[in-house]
């Protein structure tokens, strides 16, 4: 097997250009969804942080899926490893336009009009329907939650559309710029981390984080959940 470093690297741009994968009413739909997801309040949320965008370049195929390690492109896939890729892809945009058609079914049964026309009010009506859970309220940084949901996964296989839709909202938020979202890096500077320019400095250790380590702190006391566990 070849080595991911042996690759071919191919430049992609990210932004500025048509969408790859959405179609307008669909870009809309779920560039409405994402932003009651993590909405825009004093600070900016999904819309600025260009989650749409992530989410519509990681469903348009297998070109924007591995970037290299210095940033400069994406790496081209081949043999079987492109081609469950293209399956897993396959699959996922099936599953978003299956669910952008059931926001709207929705959004339509109830309040009479698309998804995307919706005040946010109703809109979170209809998300509320959807997931089958009420709207969660607000969190704090010292708020503890149970370890199932601090816990949460990395991996979209095997979700519903509405788990994967909340899951490449935070994927877009948070992930390297590289990948299209996080904007301007407005999801690092909205957690306070201040993130490395390019990938490239994590190649070379110009950017580290050993400065921000805690040293000599026992795990109880760093993690909530198990202090509040403890036997």
């Amino acid at each position: 097997m070849v080595a991911k470093t042996d690759w071919p690297v191919i430049p992609r741009k990210v932004h500025g250009e048509a969408p790859k994968f959405f179609t307008a009413h669909e870009w809309a739909t779920i560039e409405a969804a994402t932003a009651r997801i993590y909405p825009t309040d004093h600070q900016p949320g999904a819309r600025e942080a260009g989650v749409t965008n992530f989410i519509d370049l990681y469903l348009s195929g297998i070109d924007y899926i591995y970037a290299s390690g210095d940033g400069s492109g994406f790496l081209q896939m081949s043999g079987r490893l492109a081609d469950s890729w293209r399956m897993r892809i396959s699959a996922l945009q099936i599953m978003y336009r299956d669910g952008v058609r059931a926001l709207d079914v929705l959004a339509q049964a109830d309040f009479e009009q698309d998804f995307k026309d919706l005040t946010e009010a109703r809109q979170d009506a209809v998300l509320e329907l959807m997931s089958s859970q009420p709207k969660p309220g607000k969190v704090s940084l010292t708020t503890t939650a149970p370890l199932g949901s601090a816990l949460q996964g990395v991996a979209d296989d095997g979700l519903d559309f509405f788990s994967a839709l909340c899951l490449h909202t935070r994927q877009g938020m948070f992930s390297d710029p590289v990948y299209g979202g996080n904007q301007n890096r407005i999801g690092w500077e909205l957690v306070g981390f201040p993130g490395p320019q390019s990938l490239k400095d994590t190649l070379d250790c110009s950017y580290s984080v050993k400065d921000r380590y805690v040293l000599d702190k026992p795990w109880n006391e760093l993690v909530p959940y198990l202090k509040l566990n403890e036997t």
